[in-house]
């Protein structure tokens, strides 16, 4: 049954969005580029427009897949490639539920009065596991919750912009600076900023509870990115005006470090600390159903034990999905710092989000000639009528197969060897699994 609709699926896209690129990752970008974080924004958002089209088109053509970018591409290349893109796309997730959270222990501690990272690490636990039970309700109910906290954080984000512009102090010193690292600074800056984006994923993961199926999935995408686009910049743009751009470093509170530092007043400080914590609240949410709803599709295709895909008899959600995923996100905060955490997230989401660009070509030059592709349409599930198509295709996906190429050299160097070691993992275990199988080889020949 369709449970979701449209309103919620943006509340849990937009939750997943606007909440660690906003208010917790703001304040790196702009210490790792300055101004240039605002390039970073721009450059990503247009690339995050062409992945939200892909994304669209994947889930109105697969609207049974709750996978996301892992169901497109194991529908369109088979269980390597899936179990490869599965796993990177599930440790991105999970990377994602513990920097966000890490986010929401920074603002809390930082509203008690309390500065020990000690105490940032509890409260980031204590809310995965507070969420473990609202994930057990199910999509719908986590939907119907996201609704709310989403209309709150907008709200107070509105008013922080308004505060900021009015009366800030540096925005045109800052605007006149150029950017801080040049051109590396800026694709350092994009890392990040990719990472922002990456919520509208958890959309595609909950297609098939959505009223309307696939349309309404690939609407709400496009609505949350186009959205997430113009808040992200405006709020660059008012932590410019509140501070030097020089004044920022790693942080996991800068909106709140703005305000204080600018001795903003104490209303406004504690309402966009509640915001925050609403903020990386959802986006915890939105990413935690999005980790388990890719564990229960894993289970289901058969590369991942079926004991991930099993429900109890009063949960509306995978129990065992929900718990392995809040155990990850807890181990993830004892990695590294916050920048670190979000560059080994994104290595995975790039990597599916790259792949998932060939899936699309695939799937749509299936679509145009079905009479050539009919067992694979079938095998795939392919819809075939009644589908939203991007725009300027294969123009755009070429495009954003090649900027997300470029993304990867902003990679600091432990992130990208983390995630080029986490992929030539799956290969082993790929084929240790495959031969334990003993399963037939396959030959193919490219040239004749």
């Amino acid at each position: 049954m369709k449970t979701v609709s449209f309103a919620g699926a943006l509340a849990v896209g937009l939750g997943g969005i606007i909440g660690a690129g906003i208010f917790v990752l703001s304040g790196t970008m702009i210490s790792l580029s300055g101004t240039g974080a605002l390039v970073a924004f721009v450059m990503t958002g247009f690339v995050a427009v062409i992945l939200a089209l892909e994304m669209g088109e994947l889930v109105s053509t697969m609207p049974k897949s709750t996978g996301a970018s892992y169901s497109f591409v194991y529908n369109a290349f088979g269980s390597e490639l899936g179990f490869i893109t599965g796993i990177s796309l599930y440790l991105s997730f999970t990377a994602s539920v513990s920097a966000i959270a890490l986010g929401f222990g920074s603002y809390l501690a930082s509203m008690a009065g309390i500065s020990s990272t000690l105490y940032s690490h509890l409260f980031a636990i204590i809310l995965i596991l507070v969420l473990i039970g609202i994930n057990l309700e199910g999509v719908a109910e986590a939907a119907r919750a996201d609704l709310f906290i989403v209309a709150f954080k907008v709200a107070v984000l509105v008013i922080f912009i308004i505060f900021a512009l009015l009366f800030g102090k540096y925005l045109a010193s800052n605007i006149s600076m150029p950017a801080v690292n040049g051109v590396s600074g800026i694709f350092a800056a994009s890392v990040i900023a990719m990472f922002a984006y990456a919520g509208f994923q958890s959309i595609a993961t909950m297609a098939p509870n959505i009223k309307g199926g696939g349309r309404t999935a690939a609407r709400a995408i496009l609505v949350a990115v186009a959205l997430s686009l113009v808040l992200y910049v405006l709020v660059t743009l008012a932590l410019l005006s509140l501070l030097p751009g020089t004044s920022f470093g790693q942080i996991a509170d800068p909106l709140s470090f703005a305000l204080k530092s600018a001795s903003a007043p104490t209303w406004l400080f504690y309402l966009v600390d509640l915001a925050a914590l609403a903020a990386t609240t959802s986006a915890t949410l939105a990413m935690m159903i999005a980790g388990s709803q890719l564990v229960f599709q894993l289970s289901n295709d058969g590369l991942l034990p079926r004991y991930f895909s099993r429900t109890g008899k009063s949960a509306k959600a995978p129990i065992t999905a929900v718990l392995l995923t809040a155990f990850f996100g807890i181990a993830l905060m004892f990695t590294g710092n916050i920048y670190i955490i979000a560059a080994i997230s994104n290595f995975g989401i790039l990597f599916s989000y790259l792949i998932s660009g060939f899936a699309l070509i695939k799937i749509r030059r299936a679509r145009k000639h079905p009479e050539k592709h009919s067992e694979f349409i079938k095998n795939a599930g392919l819809v075939l009528k009644d589908v939203f198509e991007m725009p300027f295709f294969p123009f755009l996906p070429v495009i954003g197969i090649i900027m997300l190429i470029a993304f990867f050299f902003g990679f600091p160097t432990i992130a990208l060897s983390a995630g080029i070691g986490l992929v030539l993992a799956c290969i082993i275990v790929y084929y240790a699994l495959r031969e334990d199988r003993d399963e037939p080889v396959i030959k193919i020949r490219f040239f004749r």
